[in-house]
């Protein structure tokens, strides 16, 4: 189970850039219970406590022989800092398509595409940060694929990389903090990922 340290180009996930040079606050959809679009708001506004439920994406990578591929987000981010956690996750912009932010999102933080992406639907869940005291209430929509070609993360967003088999992830979650949503998102991802990796790969 190698670890790998995040080497490549940097980006900030806070802000995007306005066509005058400034920064634009990344604005979120906030839905209802059933996952209806009802309005937007800032990033960290909506993740103040007590939290504001909106739409979010987690992504399952794996590779040939059926590992995961996991990350350690990045010591600098303000949310979360430093766990390991999933592939990838995130936020949709404002009408854009979860499974179109997922894709974007993978290329920026991990600098791959996926080979393949499916759908692996929903959950909705809601854990508070106690590093930050931020909160995660997400609508959170699932996306379980494969990845073959080589990584370059973004150290900004990545600290380090691992592809585990599901032993080598107790393993891991013994010894290491993983994000509050982590166990969340890939119980319920769970009937996808053995269609995609086969019996063989145990998840």
């Amino acid at each position: 189970m190698p670890i790998t340290p995040a080497k490549g180009l940097s980006a900030d996930d806070s802000a995007v850039p306005a066509s005058d040079g400034t920064a634009e606050p990344i604005m979120l959809e906030l839905v209802d219970e059933s996952g209806r679009t009802i309005g937007t708001a800032e990033k960290l506004s909506a993740h103040l406590a007590p939290g504001r439920l909106h739409r979010a994406f987690s992504v399952f990578l794996f590779d040939e022989q059926g590992r995961l591929l996991l990350q350690r987000r990045a010591l600098g981010k303000y949310h979360s800092p430093g766990v390991w956690s999933n592939t990838c996750c995130g936020h949709p912009y404002p009408d854009e398509p979860p499974f179109v932010a997922a894709a974007r999102r993978t290329g920026e933080e991990l600098g791959v595409a996926p080979a393949l992406l499916r759908e692996a639907g929903t959950v909705r869940y809601n854990h508070p940060d106690p590093a930050s005291g931020l909160v995660e209430q997400e609508f959170n929509h699932l996306f379980v694929g494969t990845v073959r070609a080589g990584l370059r993360p973004d150290p900004e967003e990545v600290e380090e990389t691992a592809f585990v088999t599901p032993a080598e992830l107790d393993e891991l979650r013994e010894k290491f903090t993983f994000s509050a949503w982590f166990m969340d998102v890939l119980d319920t991802a769970r009937p996808v990922v053995r269609e995609i990796t086969g019996d063989a790969a145990g998840w």
